[in-house]
């Protein structure tokens, strides 16, 4: 009997969670649940005799192969990865997945609920601005760009994305108009929605010459990764443009460095893309299924190692 290991500091919903020990108990196997852990001991021992694993932001660093001899595949309920060690995967024969797509819509929906948050002052009763006839930029035309996209139009924004691995022609057929570059999207568009992966070559790409080149009431909108914003060209942006403001589902590094401009960024206290019932549900039971496929079929069309 394959031992499946759902280790989450941030657990699942607890529907997600009764659906997934469903799935993989209805397939023959054993379903165990590490929730909400306080030390990295105790997954090192959680993982000692698992054969799968699920996770979410939870760290599986070569520590965590190493302490799981009998692993054979983890799987990130998620669209990214960059939590998981894929050369230590690799190395010990670990199959490594994410779950892409499952989480875009949630993923969407918070972008545009911090931006309406932000161009009506927070809320602070004074005077703010619509998204109605605004452009939009999507940096990074994937599964949660789209979404954006399709949000976007619903607002009548007029909607721009760059993305050099998607064909201009499947941008224009859903009504988007495609960029030739990265410096064309900032250039062009108010608001710029990042939906980029976080390696090394997006790693603090986004910085002060990027920025700078946005036009007046310019919003950057990450939902991606802390890792791809450049900190000290955020800083230089918020001291020199007024008019520049950021929202993230995650707050920088500097974040302190920032309270002199008050009312001009929002941070999420947690990473929470990813934290409705819905995107739970389906990220969820998605690995658990991804998990049952690659023992019983050898399917491996989510490996990302």
């Amino acid at each position: 009997m394959h031992k499946v290991l759902v280790a989450t500091d941030k657990p699942f919903a607890a529907s997600a969670a009764q659906q997934i020990r469903a799935i993989v108990e209805e397939a023959g196997y054993e379903c165990a649940f590490l929730e909400k852990y306080t030390s990295k001991q105790q997954l090192l021992e959680a993982v000692a005799d698992a054969e799968a694993l699920i996770i979410r932001s939870d760290i599986v660093d070569a520590e965590v192969i190493a302490a799981a001899p009998k692993l054979k595949i983890v799987v990130r309920a998620g669209a990214g990865y960059d939590n998981i060690d894929l050369k230590a995967c690799t190395e010990k024969g670990v199959v490594a997945m994410n779950t892409p797509g499952q989480n875009s819509n949630a993923v969407a929906e918070l972008a545009f609920g911090m931006m309406i948050y932000q161009i009506r002052k927070q809320f602070n009763g004074a005077s703010g601005t619509e998204l109605m006839g605004k452009t939009l930029g999507i940096h990074a035309y994937g599964n949660v760009g789209r979404h954006v996209a399709r949000i976007a139009k619903g607002f009548q924004m007029e909607v721009y994305a760059f993305d050099p691995f998607v064909d201009a022609a499947a941008m224009q057929a859903e009504g988007v108009t495609p960029v030739g570059s990265v410096d064309e999207l900032y250039g062009k568009c108010q608001f710029v929605s990042l939906h980029i992966p976080a390696n090394d070559k997006t790693k603090k790409s986004i910085g002060f010459e990027l920025l700078s080149k946005m036009p007046k009431g310019a919003m950057l909108v990450n939902t991606a990764r802390k890792e791809v914003i450049d900190e000290e060209g955020l800083k230089k942006i918020f001291e020199e443009r007024k008019d520049f403001t950021y929202v993230s589902d995650i707050a920088p590094d500097c974040a302190a460095d920032l309270a002199p401009f008050a009312g001009r960024f929002f941070f999420t206290p947690k990473k929470m893309g990813a934290q409705t019932e819905e995107a739970n549900n389906n990220a969820g039971m998605a690995a658990a299924r991804q998990i049952i496929g690659f023992f019983e079929h050898n399917d491996v069309r989510f490996k990302v190692n």
